[in-house]
């Protein structure tokens, strides 16, 4: 008995022993959760291969603020840690070529300037004290090296009509103590989004490095002036040059962008500066930026690009034979196909690399001397591509085969000591950096045996393990002209297929834009999905990018005709499984998808609720006054509204009745055949505040995060 009472014994313990603790509850994804997900920037590798350096940002939500910081994480795998623990927003970190020193755009002082520190790569950390490179008056930003080390470039606005800094800070100076407050604006662009220009210029500046080693001090001392070269002078900056300007004139280097690589870059050898600019007399109708190429030490602008498109984002060879950068081919049109070109810098003669490709180039790097990898759009996804430029048939475009390797979200290529870094993200995580070992830029690429990719960070596992969100789901269906259409649907957390959940139907700006697995902070499918508990669908109609050029210009002049048709079919298609409610269906959209939201108001009666985020009416009279809308609303304060009721369109609450008295005017302008209860054209946010109740307006935070509203609308 005592034998088998301690076998008992034993066998309980082992039992006990062996059960696992249960996992933790994972909760449905909040705003607030959003919020404390770090913001992970690109990858910059040191030189030796030892240390990758990247921004990140934080979130304060108390105190209304976003601050970047800089981190670094061993490029062989390892916890990423804070590389300068101060106070101060810091971002866009890089390496000198020879590893030893890092500069950074910092906000330590007003305005931003470039600051520079020691890099010791035996323990991934800043040696000695931080200084400045730049304390130039209007800021400084954007900096890279020359592969020499001497140099320096960065970016200023400045005045175009102004020969020194001096110049520049007087101007600001008068313009901050004036009464006169109006601006007077006699050409386009004078404003950017939310942004005005103050009638400055974007220029390329260079300042000598030379002089900031250990302990030294700014090449730009406090108070000094930059230094504009004039053209044809051939001498380099001596140590304590100040900062000159490479590209005076009246147009900006490089053009307004939202992002993404750089418009400019160094050559190899640290003599010459490619950039992009465009110089057409009226900006506001041309996409025709061009390539240029001056000497590092000032001179004449060559332009290299001849599309009568855009061209941008010049990047040399590691050998300095050729420059390759993104074009597009038709002028004046912004979603035409980007085209990958390289162009010999002897010959001056010019490849395009995806002529058989159809799909456009995002970002890209050079993989060896004559080799590029690249991402493109596809299918939801933006996968990782090799240009082959050297084969027998012509420019080759592979896209890497492995596994899981078509479905990811890749961006920020960085190739260096044969491993390939890059930031991915997907539906369900923000951008983290990724790698690739041992790829060598020899031998048959497709041939070639690799580990997988693998997350070199993981700032934000901790956040995401608590948090539960519902894969991605893609799905195809017959849209119109009988032709492939892709949708993808998002379920709620804790989905109970025995349930039947209301519906959140999201249509995509652009209009040439695309759904699919990445993530955004801004319309957030997780987010929506779990505000309110929504099945939510998103559909790219014919327009969209990431299908081909003939997909994507089949929108053109038919913004109501095939994409309404999608998405009426996708709608069908996803009620079949009867997954959600039907008569629980509310739709949301921004700026063209604003746009079909009004379209869908006035051609279905489909949805219970209709959010329109900044769209309009007419194509053909965006900027009307609220009495042009053709609407009786009852309200005539709305009328005496000193903006555009178009753009600032907030819409709750679908009826059935139409308040326009003039029907055939109605069909004339577009507008729609049936209106909202409680319509509003909607100026500041008091006035949404008090006319409108639980309308999802989109002054405040993301529209993503304010979907909770939609629950109580449906």
């Amino acid at each position: 008995m005592k034998i088998l009472a301690a076998i008992n014994l034993v066998l309980a313990s082992s039992m006990f022993a062996q059960t696992p603790s249960p996992a933790p509850q994972k909760h449905p994804f909040t705003f607030e959760d959003m919020m404390k997900l770090k913001r992970v920037g690109a990858p910059v590798p040191s030189p030796d291969g030892k240390w990758v350096v990247f921004d990140c940002e934080d979130v304060d939500l108390a105190a209304n603020t976003k601050t970047s910081h800089l981190w670094t994480v061993p490029a062989s795998g390892g916890e990423s840690r804070r590389l300068n623990p101060t106070p101060n927003h810091e971002e866009r970190p890089r390496f000198s070529p020879d590893g030893k020193r890092l500069i950074w755009t910092s906000k330590a002082t007003d305005p931003t300037q470039i600051w520079m520190c020691d890099f010791d790569s035996n323990g991934g950390s800043l040696v000695g004290k931080p200084h400045q490179v730049t304390n130039i008056s209007t800021g400084a930003d954007g900096a890279i090296w020359s592969q020499d080390g001497k140099n320096v470039v960065f970016v200023s606005a400045v005045y175009p009509d102004c020969a020194d800094d001096a110049c520049n800070k007087q101007r600001d100076e008068q313009l901050k103590k004036s009464k006169v407050k109006a601006k007077i604006f006699s050409r386009l662009f004078y404003r950017h989004w939310n942004a005005f220009t103050e009638f400055k210029r974007s220029h390329l500046f260079v300042v000598s490095a030379e002089a900031n080693e250990t302990g030294g001090r700014s090449s730009a001392t406090p108070g000094s002036s930059p230094v504009r070269l004039g053209p044809g002078s051939q001498e380099l900056a001596p140590p304590n040059q100040e900062p000159r300007d490479l590209t005076p004139g009246d147009h900006d280097v490089p053009p307004f962008s939202l992002g993404g690589q750089d418009m400019y870059a160094i050559s190899p050898d640290g003599q010459e500066v490619a950039y992009t600019s465009n110089i057409d007399e009226v900006e506001a109708t041309s996409t025709n930026n061009e390539i240029f190429v001056v000497p590092i030490s000032g001179g004449t602008p060559k332009k290299i690009s001849v599309s009568p498109g855009s061209d941008t984002t010049p990047l040399y060879s590691p050998d300095g034979t050729m420059i390759a950068w993104r074009s597009q081919a038709r002028a004046g049109f912004e979603a035409d196909k980007w085209r990958l070109l390289v162009q010999d810098r002897q010959s001056g003669k010019t490849r395009d690399l995806t002529e058989k490709f159809d799909r456009s180039v995002g970002s890209f790097t050079w993989f060896g001397t004559s080799a590029l990898l690249l991402t493109a759009e596809d299918h939801g996804a933006s996968p990782i591509f090799v240009a082959l430029p050297a084969r027998p048939d012509g420019p080759e475009i592979i896209q890497f085969k492995e596994p899981g390797s078509a479905e990811i979200h890749a961006d920020d290529l960085v190739w260096s000591k044969n491993t390939l870094f890059f930031t991915r993200m997907s539906a369900v995580a923000p951008n983290e950096i990724w790698k690739h070992d041992d790829l060598a830029d020899e031998g048959p690429i497709w041939e070639q045996k690799h580990p997988a990719f693998e997350p070199l960070t993981h700032m934000n596992d901790a956040v995401l393990s608590q948090i539960d969100m519902q894969p991605l789901e893609s799905f195809t269906f017959k849209g119109a002209n009988d032709e492939d259409v892709q949708g993808f649907m998002v379920k709620p957390p804790g989905f109970d297929p025995k349930k039947k959940y209301p519906l959140k139907f999201l249509l995509h700006g652009g209009p040439q834009g695309a759904w699919g697995n990445e993530w955004t902070y801004r319309w957030n499918a997780e987010l929506f999905a779990a505000t309110g508990n929504y099945v939510v669908v998103m559909i790219n109609f014919h327009g969209s990018t990431g299908y081909g050029q003939k997909f994507t210009d089949s929108i053109s002049g038919d913004w109501g005709g095939k994409p309404y048709v999608d998405l009426m079919k996708g709608l069908d298609y996803v009620e079949r499984p009867t997954v959600h409610r039907q008569n629980r269906e509310g739709s949301a959209g921004a700026s063209y998808g604003g746009y079909m939201a009004n379209w869908l108001l006035g051609h279905t009666n489909r949805f219970k609720c209709i959010v329109s985020h900044d769209g309009m009416f007419n194509a053909s009279r965006p900027t009307a006054q609220p009495r042009s809308c053709g609407l009786r609303t009852g309200n005539s304060a709305v009328h005496r509204g000193k903006t555009g009721c178009l753009p600032e369109m907030v819409t709750t609450r679908v009826c059935r009745e139409f308040q326009n008295a003039d029907a055939s005017r109605a069909r004339s302008e577009r507008l729609p055949a049936r209106c909202v209860s409680r319509f509003r054209f909607i100026h500041d946010t008091a006035s949404a505040e008090s006319a409108v109740e639980n309308v999802v307006f989109p002054g405040r935070r993301p529209l993503g995060a304010q979907a909770a509203e939609l629950a109580a609308l449906v």
